[in-house]
């Protein structure tokens, strides 16, 4: 009756040859997955930046009805109406995308 016993206690592993086909296979995957993700993050940065554009031309109107000087990004941020960051943003952003004209100068 030990036998028996002994003969029902089998248990059913992976082998080490199908442990290698799953690391491949995952291998492979991560592969194809990590260069799609960066430049998803590249075309989110850069939307983001289209954003930006946005508030600072809006920021530039806002000054331009104010004072009677022109409009530059250092007179935008030593008076508080955008952050450095921003300005940092509307200058990347024209760098990428040069069909587009700038309406404010540096």
């Amino acid at each position: 009756m030990k036998k028996e016993d002994m003969k029902k206690k089998i248990v059913r592993a992976f082998t080490l040859v199908e442990m290698l086909v799953v690391l491949l296979v995952i291998s492979v995957l991560i592969l194809l997955f990590i260069p799609n993700l960066s430049k998803q993050k590249e075309t989110v940065k850069n939307t983001g930046n289209g954003a930006v554009v946005k508030v600072v031309n809006s920021q530039a109107e806002l000054y331009r009805l104010d004072h009677t000087d022109d409009v530059t990004l250092g007179k935008l941020v030593s008076n508080g109406n955008i952050t450095q960051k921003q300005a940092d943003a509307y200058n990347e952003y024209y760098k990428k995308n040069t069909t587009e004209s700038r309406e404010i100068p540096s």
